[in-house]
């Protein structure tokens, strides 16, 4: 599909954010369901979100947390990752996939990404240590990173893969969905878990919520009960006609749980993902062909054999034929009403991670040279050809305003 460009600064009316959720009449009549009942924390449709969720991804075990950040903490810490550990993961991330490693007394040894943004399994093999026990490998943006290269990695050293897929629920890997069991079917001894966010910003929506996935039946059922105050095993059942009174309290767990009422949300958002998956490839496709022919922008860099379900539309500027830095674009954006955002800050550049861990710039240059260039574009299911359309007139606006 061609995207008629112009040159001349588009005239919206009304900014257009850089994100918005789609939520339709479907999980809104949920939701009221859900009050109705009564039952308005972790009860049955969390179990039936958990439920549709195991299928959808093929993977054995599903657990409904109140973030992606809960499910990583949750899997770390059943994992037995502590004091005087390191954890693999790259500085191309939200803090939250260090953040965890912190708050478990370990150390988040972060390594730099390749080309595609995503981790660089060679900087992983260089960063092993005899105190290595995790790699925490990011699908950034909504594509696959290397995981064969990870997984063998974490065969040969007897380490733990706890996968941030944040941004990468639906995204596929050889034909099978990330969280998929089959990912990992060669390597039967590897402990793996699966986090997923379903963020307000994200492919489907909680508000806030995630889900963590797991082949390990161990693993997955030590996650359960320390989502839940480390309680026994369904102490959620506690307040039906079918439960009891009584529990045990069996590990010091965490408040991770999710609500049935972010669960009525989820059931209707999985339901819908696919055509939402599907227009934000269409949208994609129109960006890719609006900005082939500009030397100023790089486009995403794809995979043939992996999919893209394009949470983020991350374009890089060629800086050196620009008179202006990646700052500036943003904000010649946003004077046309075009949001925009930049994914990620780089971990290793906050005082936090320089202060306590003594990273500082100069470390990780490609991620460097990446953050010092990225930005990303609006690109969300309720967007309009016409918005669309305003965000590549934008673009090629200020390409063109603002060339060497």
């Amino acid at each position: 599909m061609q995207t008629m460009m112009q040159t001349e600064a588009p005239a919206r009316e009304s900014f257009l954010p850089f994100a918005l959720p789609l939520i339709g009449e479907e999980e809104i009549a949920e939701v009221v369901d859900t009050l109705r009942s009564g039952w308005v924390t972790t009860g049955p449709k969390v179990k039936r979100f958990e439920s549709e969720f195991r299928a959808y991804s093929d993977a054995s075990n599903a657990l409904a947390v109140n973030s992606c950040t809960a499910g990583l903490h949750t899997a770390l810490t059943a994992l037995g990752i502590g004091a005087g550990d390191e954890v693999i993961l790259p500085t191309l991330t939200f803090c939250a996939t260090a953040n965890v490693v912190v708050h478990l007394g370990a150390r988040p040894v972060l390594v730099d990404v390749g080309s595609d943004f995503q981790i660089d399994p060679a900087a992983i093999e260089a960063a092993i240590t005899p105190r290595t026990r995790a790699i925490m490998p990011v699908h950034y943006a909504g594509q696959a990173c290397d995981l064969d290269a990870i997984y063998a990695l974490a065969s040969r050293h007897n380490l733990a893969v706890i996968e941030d897929a944040a941004h990468a629920v639906g995204t596929t890997y050889h034909g099978a969905k990330i969280g998929s069991d089959r990912l990992s079917v060669e390597y039967p001894d590897l402990r793996r878990a699966t986090a997923f966010s379903f963020y307000a910003n994200k492919n489907m929506t909680t508000g806030e919520g995630g889900m963590i996935t797991a082949a390990d039946e161990e693993l997955a059922q030590e996650m359960r009960v320390l989502s839940l105050h480390g309680m026994s095993k369904d102490a959620w059942k506690r307040y039906t006609n079918a439960g009891s009174w009584f529990y045990e309290v069996v590990s010091a767990g965490y408040k991770n749980n999710m609500t049935d009422i972010a669960a009525a949300l989820g059931i209707h958002q999985l339901r819908r993902l696919s055509g939402f998956i599907q227009v934000r490839r269409q949208i994609a496709r129109m960006y890719d062909n609006a900005f082939a022919g500009l030397d100023v922008v790089e486009t995403p860099i794809t995979h043939s054999d992996r999919n893209h379900v394009y949470h983020l539309y991350a374009i890089r500027l060629n800086l050196d034929l620009l008179k202006i830095d990646r700052a500036e674009f943003i904000e010649q954006l946003k004077a046309m009403k075009i949001g925009a955002s930049v994914h990620f800050i780089p971990v290793h550049l906050h005082p936090f991670y320089g202060e306590h861990f003594g990273y500082g710039r100069g470390d990780l240059p490609r991620a460097e040279a990446i953050y010092d260039s990225i930005l990303s574009l609006p690109l969300f299911p309720s967007m309009s050809r016409q918005d669309v359309d305003d965000v590549i007139n934008a673009v090629h606006h200020i390409a063109s305003t603002y060339r060497r």
